[in-house]
């Protein structure tokens, strides 16, 4: 009877954990393709010699990273 409620206990552990992963794997790739976008913009920027822009976007680079 204790290893059944034993097992009970650890699955949901499992389960938080699976969830916590994914919600990290997931986090990862928005932070990834945002900083993505971000850095194809200042390089537009860099191209226009916009450098306001270019501040702008080094600063929101650093608050992605």
């Amino acid at each position: 009877m204790e290893n059944h409620v034993s097992g009970d206990i650890q699955q949901p552990e499992v389960e938080v954990s699976d969830s916590t992963k994914a919600q990290l794997i997931l986090n990862k790739s928005l932070r990834d393709f945002k900083k993505k976008q971000i850095l194809e913009k200042i390089d537009q920027s860099l191209q226009n010699r916009d450098k306001e822009a270019f501040l702008r976007l080094t600063e929101k680079l650093k608050s992605v990273s």
